[in-house]
């Protein structure tokens, strides 16, 4: 299975330079209208990031955007990655939904937080991205989709947290 294609020259996808300050701008109205339903020094940093990582990015790659395990399937055809929302931006943002996956771990005798630090590390290595941007991007997706519109969610603040500390 091949994950990532160069961004066309010409492409009608949104850029994650646009979505990350778009984020960055909204993350804080959400905060309020939520009631400020976790700690501002997480939010100051998912909003920081956003705006640092979003505006200095490697190669342009189309990217999935949802990428998890839910969304990868087995077919005749071999691996396939399912119901994408595509973007072009860094592949390093692309690994965000996969490392606060709630699939089991092989290791359950760690911990959900010490799981996902593994999940980092692992995906890091196995990728040769860099670590520290792809917790980044965890940190602001997390919150983002923790913040939604409508409601809280609160095992993605969790998860955010988790990769903070990371």
């Amino acid at each position: 299975m091949r994950l990532w294609w160069p961004a066309p020259e010409q492409h009608r996808f949104r850029l994650l330079a646009v979505e990350a300050a778009r984020r960055a701008e909204e993350l804080p109205r959400r905060w309020e209208e939520q009631g400020r339903p976790f700690e501002q020094e997480l939010l100051a940093a998912a909003v920081d990031w956003a705006r640092q990582l979003g505006a200095d990015q490697g190669e342009p790659v189309v990217l999935h955007q949802d990428f998890h395990g839910g969304n990868v399937l087995l077919s005749a055809r071999g691996w396939l990655a399912i119901d994408p929302k595509p973007l072009v931006g860094e592949r390093a943002f692309d690994v965000a939904s996969l490392l606060r996956d709630r699939r089991d771990d092989l290791d359950r005798a760690l911990d959900a937080a010490a799981r996902v630090r593994r999940r980092l590390d692992r995906l890091s290595a196995e990728l040769g991205l860099d670590r520290e941007r792809m917790r980044a991007w965890g940190v602001v997706h997390a919150v983002a989709w923790g913040v939604s519109e409508w409601c809280l969610h609160p095992e993605h603040v969790t998860c955010a947290r988790w990769l903070l500390q990371a």
